[in-house]
């Protein structure tokens, strides 16, 4: 008896089948950028229908630049051998780098909506590259970021910062970026593995407050207990805060701070990035 072979069962109409975990490797180059971008643009018009979903973006700027500068300006800037004026050159750059932080929060609370709803469940039943819908949505959120960014700079430049160096403006934009796509994939990751944005949301919290607070974005660490002081040589966005002083304003080394901001940043993506396209490649 000759043997025949044995078909696998169409799947039911209207229902996708998954693919396997070499999806990726059957994905050329130019079909993946182009994935990519139907993704952006897919999630682009997304915020143009959703326009609430800028509300972060666009007033968290004004609401932090106007409370630290008005709250805290007046004895903060006296600690710095100055005034308000003195503390707005200080705290800009360092709330440039906060930016970063709360806008990564928001990629990862927006990917893990899209899972509630399903339609990640249809993105990977579809033959593009898994790491594509997450790449989309670092690209839309980097747009975000500099939205934010932007809306920062022209509060400031209202109340009186000042620029020394356009290039180092550039510079410093550029560097809080390459930090915040780092972050990114963290919160992707959470995205993924969390079972609520509100739970992400919590956790992120949770982590980005002794980040922030403990750090020289808001203030001078001289000041600090010895033990605090300790966590902020090593925080990152210390680093961030003042390479980014350093480079609109003049004045401060920044070689140093730059390559501790790159390496943070280069280490927390060669981690995480794997981490988070297997989970999202795996999830059930």
């Amino acid at each position: 008896m000759s043997a025949t072979a044995v078909k696998a069962p169409p799947a039911p109409q209207g229902q996708a089948v998954p693919l396997t975990d070499q999806a990726d490797t059957r994905i050329g180059l130019r079909a993946f950028a182009r994935h990519t971008g139907a993704l952006v643009r897919r999630n682009l018009l997304w915020i143009k229908q959703d326009v609430e979903s800028m509300f972060d973006a666009v007033l968290m700027p004004i609401v932090f630049t106007l409370l630290f500068v008005y709250v805290f300006g007046g004895s903060v800037g006296q600690a710095l051998g100055g005034g308000r004026e003195e503390y707005i050159q200080y705290v800009i750059p360092g709330l440039m780098a906060m930016m970063g932080m709360n806008m990564a929060m928001g990629v990862g609370t927006g990917f893990n909506q899209d899972f509630q709803t399903g339609v990640m469940d249809r993105f990977r039943s579809l033959p593009i590259g898994r790491s594509s819908v997450m790449i989309a949505k670092i690209v839309v959120e980097l747009m975000r970021m500099l939205v934010a960014t932007g809306i920062l700079f022209i509060v400031a430049l209202c109340i009186g910062f000042s620029v020394e160096s356009v290039p180092g403006l550039f510079a410093a934009v550029g560097l809080a970026m390459v930090f915040g796509i780092g972050l990114m994939w963290i919160f992707l990751t959470m995205g993924v593995v969390m079972k609520s944005a509100q739970a992400i949301q919590g956790m992120g919290f949770l982590v980005l407050l002794p980040l922030q607070f403990g750090s020289s974005i808001f203030a001078p660490t001289d000041s600090m207990p010895g033990w605090l002081q300790a966590f902020t040589d090593y925080n990152p966005l210390s680093s961030l805060a003042d390479a980014a002083r350093g480079l609109m304003n003049g004045g401060l080394p920044v070689a140093h701070d730059i390559w501790v901001t790159l390496i943070w940043s280069v280490a927390l993506t060669a981690v995480m990035a794997p981490i988070a396209i297997h989970k999202f490649r795996t999830k059930t």
